[in-house]
């Protein structure tokens, strides 16, 4: 009978190098194909507002952060952007090259600090070819992470600003595993597509009701339970796994079927 797969945990997997994984991702693949992309795996920084992909630009690489967060971010063409996605360390960045795809549309920027590991596309598709478990994860992260941008979509058309701001808060801390982190008034209001005074008005109302403390740059979030009172139905929709498996909190990995692990 096979043996269901066991998730290694963070620090138990390094790169060639000796740099310790915490991507989730990179954790939850066999040990026959974390042996097969380990080689490829370059560690790096990911300082705030480092850019990963421009529009149009070619698609060198994936990324898989161990921590920190990146936006994906849309710019119309008189200049406004809005952030329609967010990639923690429970997935990866550049999605398109996993299908083949050479460009995007979408910018990705990391919007809090932290670090990782990339992988040329060229090793990664080599990879794939004898990863069937690593392939299925992938495909399954970009179907989910799309029907999430869609959400996000939808929140940002259709929902007010404190509920937006509080979806944000939530989906961020998730992807952290901290209640503190930094960020500006105006980068969230680029990010929420709207203004500085409108972010510091919602912000002012979730300080009044004691659910956040924001004081130069850090946010901390004082009630997690107040906030999700706060947020929209969105925020448990892009929570919710797609796959019919019950919740996804995105600290989980997107576990892989017994099935896969030959």
């Amino acid at each position: 009978m096979k043996k269901d797969f066991q998730t290694a945990k963070a620090g138990e997997r390094t790169n060639s190098t000796g740099k310790p994984v915490s991507n989730r991702v990179l954790l939850s693949v066999s040990d026959k194909e974390y042996r097969a992309i380990r080689p490829h795996l370059e560690f790096l920084s990911m300082p705030h507002q480092l850019s990963l992909y421009e529009p149009n630009d070619p698609l060198e690489f994936v990324y898989f952060p161990n921590a920190g967060m990146v936006s994906l971010v849309i710019e119309t063409e008189d200049g406004r952007t809005v952030e329609v996605g967010e990639v923690g360390k429970e997935g990866f960045a550049g999605i398109p090259a996993v299908v083949g795809m050479r460009k995007s549309q979408v910018r990705e920027v990391v919007q809090i600090s932290g670090d990782g590991f990339r992988v040329r596309v060229d090793a990664l598709q080599r990879v794939l070819r004898s990863s069937p478990q690593l392939l299925q994860m992938l495909t399954r992260y970009a179907v989910t992470h799309w029907l999430q941008m869609a959400q996000t979509a939808a929140c940002n058309r259709l929902h007010n600003i404190e509920q937006r701001f509080a979806r944000w808060l939530l989906i961020t801390q998730d992807r952290v595993d901290s209640p503190t982190f930094f960020i500006t008034h105006d980068f969230l209001a680029t990010m929420l597509g709207t203004d500085r005074p409108t972010v510091s008005l919602a912000a002012g109302m979730l300080q009044k009701k004691r659910v956040i403390k924001w004081t130069r740059g850090e946010v901390q979030i004082l009630s997690r339970a107040k906030l999700e009172k706060c947020a929209c139905e969105c925020y448990g929709a892009i929570r919710e796994d797609r796959y019919g498996d019950g919740p996804l909190r995105q600290g989980d990995a997107f576990r892989p079927s017994a099935r896969a692990d030959a």
